[in-house]
């Protein structure tokens, strides 16, 4: 089965339709056969004739196979905190399909076709989001998913949460009779954390744009030179991101007015850092990005639980279900978005620093009786700490469970859960350092910077006036980072 990329990916967790191979169906029932004939055998499968984890060597009779799944679905549904997000929730129901999908977890392909009618009614699990450790795979989460299968659980179905078996009735779909080792099949995987940490890398992507966006404005407003975008020294480097992001800043500056109104007589020789290297430090961040994007993919394409048929014929037990490369690659999205704040919020300060920038203090007039940016600028840099902290490696905080059967796992869920609230803080960071550029532009009216620097300076004033006296900014602040959140700045380019 050929992979899915992460576009179609994207398009299914904003609602479109998954669409598998018009040959699925027999391969998942060749897999469904192995598995059978394999259970004809009187020798233990782990997970469909033994108990699981610590309780593997226990034997199961073949009059309780149906129910050990059963069993297996309700006491694994342990999870707490908040429901995952319903996109979320679209994206793990399309994960796990596809995996399933491949014919290797020897599951009928009614399983398939249940997760897949869920997706198409848009009816989805209410998936509480912490109590993976992400290895066994997200357990907790994917059972709470799987009892709606069942009949049980809860569901969210238009604006109503329904109990699991009203829900099915309303879409016209039987409750699943569990074969042996489905229940199994649902549960291990990493589809929970994949899932969570590609909506991440959806929002960082857009984000790193439209940082791109505000950084180049910044440039402007400070009345900061384009020659360190120049792409002889990026060729001299070689950084792929670097020389892609060097590009993406030249193109938002051509044709400013501002910048060619200083390119002779301006005693300053060189830019602050956040100016000046944002081609080495963005280019950085969008090199790990794509790197996470690749890993990301392909565990969205991966077969993930345990035992998997395999050759046509064969059962084996391996650990695939350990996601590490999920918990590395969510750290490295953490990185990057921590990286990209951090360095927005320098040219925040920068611009509120009369020295440094050369506009009145805190970018208002009347300083003193007005504090203009002061705060706002102490609201990015309370952000930027959030998420420094947020930041910190989960790869590595390996805690083991299960009697020590698991005795190392990914920690991937909570690695890529706490993205969420790392892109809500990078999408305000943003936001300030935007109202901010918008601000310092005005002070060299009549000048005019680039066509997509304006349109830009435009979305800002749709919807948050200039700065003329001390009013309440966080309303401004809220309407421009509904702007980023939605994507409007960062279509001003394209991805570099």
């Amino acid at each position: 089965m050929s992979a899915v990329p992460q576009s179609t990916l994207r398009a299914v967790m904003e609602g479109a339709p998954l669409a598998l191979p018009p040959d699925w169906r027999a391969t998942v029932q060749r897999g469904a056969d192995a598995l059978a004939a394999r259970l004809a055998d009187p020798a233990p499968v782990y997970g469909v004739n033994t108990g699981f984890g610590k309780l593997a060597s226990t034997r199961i009779p073949a009059d309780q196979l149906a129910q050990l799944q059963l069993n297996l679905l309700r006491s694994h549904a342990a999870g707490t905190g908040p429901l995952l997000p319903r996109p979320v929730v679209r994206l793990v129901l399309a994960l796990k399909a596809l995996s399933l999908a491949r014919g290797a977890s020897g599951v009928r392909p009614v399983v398939v076709e249940a997760l897949l009618a869920l997706l198409a009614a848009d009816a989805l699990p209410a998936i509480p989001a912490k109590g993976s450790v992400g290895a066994s795979g997200d357990l907790a989460p994917l059972a709470h998913l799987s009892l709606v299968l069942i009949g049980e659980g809860e569901c969210f179905l238009g604006d109503a949460v329904l109990p699991g078996a009203e829900a099915l009735a309303r879409i016209g779909l039987a409750p699943l009779a569990l074969g042996p080792k489905e229940g199994l099949a649902l549960l291990n995987g990493t589809q929970v954390s994949t899932a969570l940490a590609l909506a991440a890398l959806f929002s960082a992507e857009t984000l790193l744009r439209t940082a791109l966006v505000a950084g180049a404005m910044s440039v402007d407003a400070a009345r900061g030179a384009d020659t360190p975008f120049d792409p002889r020294i990026h060729a001299l480097r070689g950084q792929p991101g670097q020389i892609r992001v060097a590009a993406t800043l030249r193109a938002l500056l051509a044709g400013s007015a501002i910048r060619d109104s200083h390119r002779e007589g301006d005693p300053r020789v060189q830019d602050p850092y956040s100016l000046r290297c944002q081609p080495q430090v963005a280019g950085a961040c969008l090199d790990l990005l794509d790197s996470a994007a690749q890993m990301l993919e392909r565990e969205a394409n991966a077969v993930t639980d345990n035992p998997l048929v395999v050759s046509g014929t064969e059962v084996l037990s391996g650990g695939n279900f350990h996601a590490a490369p999920v918990a590395f690659a969510a750290d490295m999205i953490a990185l990057a978005m921590a990286e990209i704040g951090s360095i927005s919020e320098r040219r925040i300060a920068l611009l509120t620093d009369p020295v440094l920038s050369g506009l009145p203090a805190f970018l208002v007039r009347e300083g003193g009786l007005n504090s203009g940016f002061m705060i706002a600028q102490v609201t990015a840099a309370a952000l930027v700490a959030d998420n420094r902290a947020l930041a910190t490696a989960r790869s590595t905080d390996s805690l083991p469970t299960s009697a020590n059967q698991e005795d190392h796992v990914s920690m991937a869920t909570g690695a890529a859960l706490r993205l969420h609230e790392m892109a809500e803080n990078l999408a305000a960071i943003l936001s300030i350092e935007l109202l901010a550029a918008a601000q310092g532009l005005e002070f060299h009216r009549p000048l005019q910077s680039s066509d997509p620097i304006e349109q830009a300076h435009g979305l800002v004033r749709g919807v948050a006036a200039a700065w003329d006296a001390d009013r309440v900014m966080a309303p401004d602040i809220a309407a421009v980072k509904a702007l980023v959140e939605r994507g409007r700045f960062a279509a001003l380019v394209e991805a570099p």
